[in-house]
């Protein structure tokens, strides 16, 4: 679900599958099937120190699906799983539910819903490609998308498999959003100013991005911050959707224990299916993060209040307490690998202004008040780094509240 993953296309190589992503504390994950060995020679030993990783992470299971995709499911007992190898989380009770799910306030009297056009219809909801069998994990298993050696040898090194690259920090106001373009990664996002903040949700429109080269992702997601932005003591949840072929920094989705999953029926890691067309079906995915008021766990819901797990309080040093700022938006890789801005898409790799059907949308975004109440935020920012390659366009309306527009096709005469 990270979130997920989706499908892209890399000249030459095969379909990748688009995937729903998780990240905590600066960690990410994306994984697709990509034939590495045709790219470099790995020696027996090598392989065989990836194996011994892989039978670490990859833990028993009582039962084993095959996607469509190739993906592989293993349900694993929930007690077995991943999360719970952190040392900080040796005699962790795993939370069934949390004690309350936050509050929506009812609508001001006399407030309008606007018709929504009929040209702008969203089709249900994304799921996940290996539902499609019908085959479900058991009571008291969750499921859990296994890791392979190609994904390993796609990671710079077995130390990087399944960690996001730590960002670059520049000096900044307290106020501006955790993002930076001179490590390569570009943003376009929409996001609150400094306060106090206990989770946020949004609905988050799902394509397949064009990526250019195997080092590169898109992502689409929200990040929920608190800490110090020079990076030595940032704490960053993240979830949402990731298209690559890509292992790079921090932990993602299930790689690195501390996301502990509660749900049988959701993958993290695992493709979406179906994705959004241009001019055609659109489709996409709601992602609630909140803090449980009472327990201090941050948790991820899905859907229709769908809930996937959390991520416990004992790994957190700011957020601990709370969040300070949200960011909603689009995040890509620019390696310049041919000398000139890449062109991979973000997004659906349409640019803001081409609106419904052909631009990828953020919509209905919201933020939770120390009351544990949902909110429109009064008031949002918006960043695009290099508007030439990728842009952002903000709005409000009473069927969508608070949304934007975002995204773009990197490489073009005006984005060199």
């Amino acid at each position: 679900m990270g979130f997920l993953e989706r499908k892209i296309n890399f000249p030459g190589l095969p379909l990748l599958p688009l995937v729903l992503a998780l990240v905590f504390l600066e960690n990410f994950t994306l994984i697709s099937a990509l034939n590495y060995t045709n790219y470099r020679q790995v020696s027996s030993l090598r392989l065989k120190r990836i194996q011994r990783h892989l039978n670490n992470i990859n833990k028993p299971a009582v039962m084993t699906i095959e996607s469509p995709d190739g993906d592989i499911i293993d349900c694993v007992h929930k007690r077995k799983q991943p999360a719970l190898d952190h040392p900080l989380l040796k005699n962790h009770k795993i939370q069934r539910m949390p004690s309350e799910m936050p509050k929506v306030k009812k609508k001001k009297e006399g407030e309008i819903e606007r018709e929504m056009k009929s040209n702008e219809t969203v089709e249900q909801g994304a799921w996940q490609m290996w539902h499609t069998n019908g085959t479900r994990c058991p009571k008291g298993t969750v499921p859990i998308r296994r890791s392979s050696v190609y994904d390993v040898l796609r990671a710079k090194s077995l130390f990087d498999f399944g960690k996001k690259r730590r960002s670059i920090y520049l000096s900044r106001r307290t106020d501006a959003p955790d993002v930076i373009s001179s490590n390569g990664h570009e943003h376009a996002i929409a996001y609150t100013g400094s306060q106090e903040v206990y989770g946020a949700k949004a609905t988050i429109n799902v394509w397949d991005p064009s990526i250019q080269v195997v080092n590169e992702f898109s992502l689409s997601q929200i990040w929920v911050l608190s800490g110090s932005f020079d990076g030595s003591d940032l704490n960053s949840i993240e979830a949402g959707w990731q298209s690559d072929s890509y292992q790079a920094t921090g932990c993602y989705n299930l790689l690195c224990a501390g996301f502990v999953q509660t749900n049988s029926r959701i993958a993290i890691g695992a493709a979406i299916s179906p994705v959004s067309s241009y001019a055609g079906n659109q489709y996409d995915i709601t992602i609630l993060i909140w803090k449980d008021p009472k327990v201090g766990n941050w948790w991820m819901g899905f859907g229709d209040n769908t809930l996937v797990g959390y991520w416990p309080a004992e790994l957190f040093t700011h957020l601990a307490d709370h969040a300070t700022m949200v960011e909603w938006g689009g995040e890509v890789v620019n390696s310049r690998a041919n000398g000139q801005h890449t062109s991979t898409h973000m997004g659906s790799g349409r640019f803001a202004e081409d609106g419904f059907g052909k631009a990828s949308y953020f919509r209905n975004l919201q933020i939770v008040d120390s009351d544990n109440s949902l909110n429109t935020p009064q008031t949002i920012s918006v960043l695009s780094e290099n508007i030439n390659c990728y842009n952002i366009e903000s709005s409000y309306n009473n069927e969508w509240g608070t949304y934007f527009y975002y995204g773009g096709p990197g490489y073009n005469p005006q984005c060199a």
